[in-house]
């Protein structure tokens, strides 16, 4: 599915942008890290891995509030990503990339018949969700630089 298809289908649609919701879904995104790591250190590595996932989405959605953009499919947040952060070189394609196969190993984690979840890959996942985060956080400080900057 493409961006257009994304929009078309109303999957994505243009809201009012909101600051409040952009900062409080980052909060949200911090405390599923921590809850992550925490998984992580008590070796519940499943749940690191959804918790991971989680706190990506949640810093992933602060952009799309930003910009005025609602979404109801976790495919199209991804591809929105890719149109208007990666190709514009607001965002890591490798990021958002590790966001995509987490969305994947989450959905296998929590619907899937075998768990294979072990140390590594629930360590790489809290690494990479802790990347993402601060990815997201510059982002948004920049979209914030841009908008002052025009305003003046």
């Amino acid at each position: 599915m493409n961006l257009r298809d994304c929009f078309q289908k109303r999957l994505l649609r243009r809201v009012k942008p909101d600051t409040a919701k952009s900062t409080r879904s980052l909060e949200v995104a911090s405390i599923k890290l921590e809850e992550a790591k925490k998984a992580l250190k008590n070796e519940l590595f499943d749940a690191a891995i959804i918790l991971s996932y989680t706190a990506m989405f949640h810093a992933a959605r602060a952009l799309l509030f930003r910009d005025g953009v609602a979404e109801k499919s976790h495919v199209c947040l991804i591809e929105y990503l890719r149109a208007e952060y990666v190709r514009k070189g607001r965002l890591s394609g490798a990021l958002v990339n590790t966001l995509d196969s987490l969305r994947i190993d989450r959905h296998e984690t929590i619907y899937g018949l075998e768990t294979k979840s072990g140390m590594k890959e629930a360590d790489y996942a809290v690494r990479k969700a802790k990347e993402f985060l601060e990815g997201a956080k510059r982002a948004l400080a920049r979209n914030m630089q841009q908008l002052s900057k025009s305003a003046s």
